[in-house]
């Protein structure tokens, strides 16, 4: 498997195209983490238009959307530093944790639910506690978090396992599934959520320019979209988060195969077990027939030499009654 790599050479050739002169591959996908936040704060309208796709808001009721962590685009960043996850603050009253994840570290559910913990946790002191800001996390995904239950876009909130009473609707917690597109319900398309993953997967411009025609906000992003992807300084950005997460998939991939080695030695130790369990118990049932064969050899020996005696006995009677006579 070879690394990703995206043409960085347009320092010497400054040449602005647009949307519809673009065609072929697209060289940085939209799952690459740092164009992802890049489009995000770049063009807040986007922002707010993703937002209200995947809450299910009128674009009236969002009056404000605010990046709580924004970075300087184009700048150097570690990417053990790098917090990958968008915070932003909704009407001034909910806080909305984005975050786009490509690489399946088998610990979604619990991490996802760490980031919303901590913005939950967001009363100043001496605030009552009813004050407290509703705290959304929404993780898109380019894998499928539970396979056995396969859901393009899922929401869970606490409730009552009996009565499904929620407990507070100030806590949520959402996942898209990039991998399940198909499995959009109809609600799904009716807030074109289907339009934004299929963007987000797109591989081609092409693809890209036929979503822009369906839709006014999808197009929006794909000019910015392609306004960053000409940027120098973003690409070299997004080319050393892809390097970075292309390293970590492999690891991820190698571990699974150290584990799935590991778990498939102990197999083969417990079916040695077994086989020489099984060979103990076989050669223990051999012995057992063995001791009852002889046992079976004796009660013959002695019943055959009782018999004899007992013959014995009646032809020396039958000897001696002949002798009377």
């Amino acid at each position: 498997m070879k690394a990703p790599h995206f043409n960085t050479s347009s320092k010497s050739n400054p040449i602005i195209i647009t949307l519809d002169q673009t065609t072929g591959p697209v060289q940085i996908p939209m799952t690459n983490d740092y164009l992802f936040r890049a489009l995000l704060q770049k063009n807040n309208h986007v922002l707010k238009g993703l937002i209200c796709a995947l809450l299910h808001l009128k674009p009236e009721e969002v009056t404000s959307v605010t990046i709580l962590n924004p970075i300087v685009l184009g700048e150097y960043i570690d990417n053990k530093d790098f917090i990958l996850d968008i915070r932003c603050l909704l009407n001034d009253n909910t806080i909305i944790n984005l975050e786009m994840q490509v690489v399946n570290q088998h610990n979604w559910p619990e991490r996802s639910l760490s980031y919303l913990c901590r913005s939950y946790d967001n009363l100043k002191s001496g605030e009552d506690y009813i004050h407290v800001k509703t705290a959304i996390q929404i993780g898109i995904l380019d894998f499928t978090l539970f396979p056995e239950v396969p859901e393009f876009y899922a929401t869970y909130m606490m409730i009552n396992i009996k009565n499904h009473q929620i407990y507070s609707s100030k806590l949520r917690l959402s996942v898209l599934d990039l991998t399940h597109i198909e499995l959009a319900t109809e609600e799904d398309r009716l807030f074109h959520i289907d339009y934004w993953a299929s963007l987000f997967k797109a591989t081609t411009w092409e693809e890209i320019k036929m979503l822009a025609q369906k839709d006014s906000m999808i197009k929006e992003a794909s000019d910015t979209i392609l306004q960053l992807s000409q940027d120098e300084q973003i690409r070299l950005r997004c080319e050393a988060r892809a390097d970075y997460l292309y390293w970590q998939k492999i690891e991820e991939e190698y571990k699974k195969e150290l584990e799935e080695n590991y778990q498939k030695v102990l197999r083969e130790k417990q079916q040695l077990v077994d086989d020489n369990q099984k060979l103990e118990n076989e050669k223990s049932l051999i012995n057992r027939l063995n001791q009852m064969l002889l046992a079976d050899n004796r009660i013959e020996d002695l019943t055959r030499s009782t018999c004899d005696a007992e013959f014995q006995k009646q032809l020396l009677h039958e000897y001696h009654l002949i002798s009377e006579e």
